[in-house]
């Protein structure tokens, strides 16, 4: 499996397409129905129950003190497919005004795979799936400051048993998300907030014995800033943008010459995690390409009736992501419902196959519950 994700990269690299791959990349999707109406964004925008899937630190700003959330997202639905889908629970709970606990777990089914051999041989079917399974704890440092850190177990489960001499096993790997976020809104809701979060600093991940085959996992960094300006007691408006970079190096171009591509990659493969995360900045990729970019729009009702759009760009040469999404959101009283839709795009073989992708998702306030 190691071996597929390096050789995926290499023949990409060779039409000047520098796709990092990685293992575990559904860590990388965010379930929350809301960010996803406004273009995946989320670092610093008003706290809800979804805080842990973007920064946990804005937990403590919540203004109740308790809370959960359920979300669930069939998965490449343009394609044909029909079993693959994300679903996520999660919640907090404040401890008292200055600090919170959170836990959340996001579960991803790949539906339904026929497995063969390099010659098309059927070896049966298997139904692989993934889940991040997190533990965080957020504090306020100031008034209008605060951090949070979060442990993850994460564990991917695609192929088990022994197929052409190798034995294959579920992957395990552990993480750690540490974060920030400064409130800058006013008492009316109205003001400037930013915020940061580093996520997935975590071990690699192995799917056989070979200590040398072990696949990284997306470790990221997020930037994020968001202004909110208030009409009026009914009305306002939030623009949100985030930019991401993903903490994973490019493996080496190939030089076609097989020892020298043989060693390039046995220190590709064998490099160690600290390592890779300032590999990143420097494996030779033009940094402004690496970055991916989401702007949102948020549109607000009295607090229970919000319209949202937003757009998500990737350079061409790190996977082409380009897409607008629109959503909704709506609550009453204990209960609030976030929807969001991305927009087709594209025609024939460059068609996104993210197109009429859907994202539902609940939120409970268990405090006006009770």
């Amino acid at each position: 499996m190691a071996s597929s994700c390096f050789l995926t990269a290499s023949i990409a690299q060779t039409s000047a397409v520098n796709v990092v791959t990685t293992a575990v990349p559904f860590l990388r999707i965010n379930p929350d129905a809301r960010g996803g109406g406004m273009g995946d964004v989320g670092i610093a925008t008003a706290p809800d129950a979804n805080a842990a899937f973007w920064n946990l630190a804005k937990t403590p700003f919540n203004k109740t003190s308790n809370a959960i959330s359920a979300s669930y997202s069939p998965w490449l639905k343009d394609l044909g497919v029909n079993d693959v889908y994300l679903a996520s629970l999660t919640g907090y709970h404040k401890l008292d005004e200055q600090q919170a606990i959170s836990g959340s777990i996001r579960y991803f089914s790949l539906g339904s795979i026929q497995f063969t051999d390099f010659a098309g041989n059927p070896l049966g079917q298997g139904k692989p799936k993934e889940f991040g399974l997190d533990l965080g704890y957020s504090r306020k440092l100031s008034d209008y400051l605060s951090i949070g850190v979060a442990f993850r177990f994460i564990n991917s489960s695609l192929l088990s048993g022994d197929y052409g001499g190798v034995t294959y096993k579920a992957g395990r790997s552990v993480a750690v998300d540490a974060s920030i976020f400064y409130n800058g809104l006013d008492n009316n809701g109205q003001g400037l907030s930013w915020g940061a979060a580093l996520t997935n600093m975590g071990s690699k991940i192995g799917y056989t014995n070979d200590s040398r085959n072990k696949d990284f996992i997306p470790a990221n960094l997020g930037l994020g800033i968001a202004y909110t300006n208030v009409f009026d007691p009914d009305n306002k408006i939030t623009f949100a943008l985030d930019i991401n970079k993903l903490l994973v190096p490019a493996a080496p171009n190939p030089t076609y010459n097989a020892s020298v591509d043989s060693a390039n990659l046995a220190n590709y493969r064998t490099m160690s995690v600290f390592s890779s995360y300032g590999k990143s900045f420097a494996d030779g990729s033009n940094q402004l390409k690496t970055l991916q970019a989401s702007l949102g729009i948020e549109y607000a009702y009295t607090s229970q009736f919000m319209l949202r759009a937003g757009y998500y760009f990737e350079d061409a040469t790190r996977g082409n992501r380009k897409y607008f999404t629109v959503g909704v959101g709506l609550k009453y009283n204990a209960v609030g419902i976030n929807f969001s839709y991305l927009v087709p795009g594209g025609n024939g073989i460059t068609r996104n196959p993210l197109s009429n992708t859907l994202r539902l998702g609940m939120i409970f306030d268990l405090d006006k519950a009770e």
